[in-house]
């Protein structure tokens, strides 16, 4: 095997954080070398990957949008193709698309303690190619990027019509005039089902069932911030930028703690808004009232209440029932109602995979995720050169992406400045043991036990919170009795 290619700084995917991360690297550390590998043939991470109809952020693009790189756009929920379009814009201007090699599927990373530095092997075309490089950056985001999750369902085999998951749309699926049942309520489904009766849209299904086992908060939000537009024509693109920035987190955040803290009251407060958006008499505590509280999962966002406006049409609605089994022409639920359809389409979400299951290794000897300890959410205990960026659960995926990119910059400025080569967390074996994410979603709870450990207090201990990681991340001191410099 050629002698591998070398590098100060190797990442690991070309989505929203690996494009983000690069930007920073390269302008912070403009002498360090750096590729980022990336496992399809194209950039832009989920904003390539997904195609089904509607796709847009689920959260306001002036928290999506990178922190050094204002959204110029009106409007506050974008859709998939101008994300992607915004992702790609920033790494020409940051000349990250020439340091990007495709087509680089990452199977493995050992760490050299005698090179102090990483070999990855990783295939392209069949064949196998390694990297070494000083540091390692993980930022292939958290799940699966070739199969969503899908359970079974009894008697799918019987189904006459078409069954899809969003992650895999079929470019030249026709549902003109279609009878579709989308089965799930998390964020996709509800974009999914008012896109696919747009009155103007392109193509049009004749009725849209959203097929739920259990309700999920939904929350309808602006389409456009009126403040935004405003604040650019007075203090300038970038400033208005910055403020409105701060205002949605803050709010967002205050919804968070009032959510934990007075749940019944966000929820009464959710109930009124739904009910004022759908037809007198709906029956919003059968459709619209989750069994959790607010913020035990992730509250969906609709834009100008889209999903409520499309049941008032009566162009969409809300089945909350289990599934029996498929028939040849739809859908038995457990109640005995049929729900007919041409289209099923398994919005049932996703498989978790962390580090795009890349395995590491240390002079030869696995690692399992398992046995580490996330430090500060961004490395692992006893792993050298090695970060990875994961976004909140609770926000926008941008502000945590920012925040580990910047703290990744001081780590290597630090390491400069101390003309060390070597940074590793050092775990204390007193520390408690906790779940790597405190969150029901399902696609949580199925990959805990494949998850690194969060620690009982901090620096170890995850906090869903961007104004604290603010302070413990971008403000906090590097010797802090947890990193080690060699």
């Amino acid at each position: 095997m050629t002698t591998p290619e070398h590098v100060d700084v190797l990442i690991i995917g070309a989505g929203l954080s690996g494009i983000g991360a690069a930007a920073m690297l390269s302008t912070e550390h403009p002498d360090r070398s750096y590729l980022v590998l990336e496992r399809r043939a194209a950039s832009g991470g989920t904003w390539d990957l997904f195609r089904y109809p509607g796709i847009r952020s689920d959260s306001d693009m002036f928290t999506l949008g990178y922190r050094f790189k204002p959204w110029t756009d009106d409007r506050a929920l974008a859709d998939g193709p101008s994300i992607l379009e915004y992702v790609r814009d920033t790494a020409i201007e940051y000349g990250v698309d020439k340091r990007i090699r495709y087509g680089h599927y990452v199977q493995g990373a050992d760490w050299d303690s005698a090179k102090k530095q990483w070999t990855l092997t990783a295939t392209v075309d069949g064949e196998e190619v390694q990297y070494t490089a000083n540091f390692l950056w993980s930022c292939s985001g958290y799940y699966d990027y070739d199969q969503g999750y899908s359970p079974e369902f009894a008697g799918q085999e019987q189904f006459t019509g078409t069954v899809v998951h969003p992650q895999a749309w079929p470019e030249d699926l026709d549902y003109s005039g279609k009878r579709v049942v989308v089965i799930g309520s998390g964020a996709t489904a509800v974009t999914l089902v008012p896109s696919m009766v747009k009155p103007d849209a392109a193509q049009r299904a004749a009725h849209v069932t959203m097929l739920q086992r259990s309700p999920t908060y939904i929350l309808a939000v602006p389409s456009k911030d009126p403040l935004a537009n405003r604040l650019r024509k007075v203090v300038g693109e970038k400033r208005a930028y910055d403020l409105v920035r701060l205002k949605n987190v803050a709010q967002a955040s205050l919804l968070y703690n009032v959510s934990q803290k007075q749940p019944k009251l966000v929820r009464k407060a959710i109930r009124a808004m739904t009910t004022k958006m759908l037809p007198d008499g709906y029956p919003v505590d059968v459709h619209f009232k989750p069994t959790y509280g607010p913020w035990d999962q992730r509250l969906c966002l609709v834009p100008s209440g889209d999903l409520f406006r499309a049941i008032s049409r009566g162009d969409a609605s809300v089945a909350t029932d289990t599934i029996e089994t498929f028939t040849p022409d739809g859908l038995r639920l457990s109640s005995g109602e049929e729900l007919k359809a041409d289209i099923v389409v398994t919005a049932t979400g996703l498989n978790l995979l962390a580090f795009g299951g890349i395995e590491l290794s240390i002079d030869g000897e696995k690692k399992p995720l398992p046995e580490t300890m996330a430090y500060r959410a961004l490395m692992l205990s006893d792993i050298p050169n090695f970060a990875y960026t994961i976004g909140y659960t609770n926000a926008s995926w941008t502000l945590k992406a920012d925040l580990v990119a910047e703290f990744v910059c001081r780590v290597l400025g630090h390491m400069d400045a101390t003309n060390t080569s070597v940074v590793v967390p050092r775990r204390d074996p007193s520390i408690g043991e906790e779940p790597f994410m405190d969150f029901e979603a399902g696609y949580v709870l199925r990959a805990l036990d494949r998850l690194p450990k969060q620690g009982s207090v901090a620096p170890w201990k995850l906090k869903q919170s961007y104004f604290h990681d603010v302070r413990s991340i971008r403000k906090s001191e590097l010797d802090d009795g947890v990193l080690s410099f060699s």
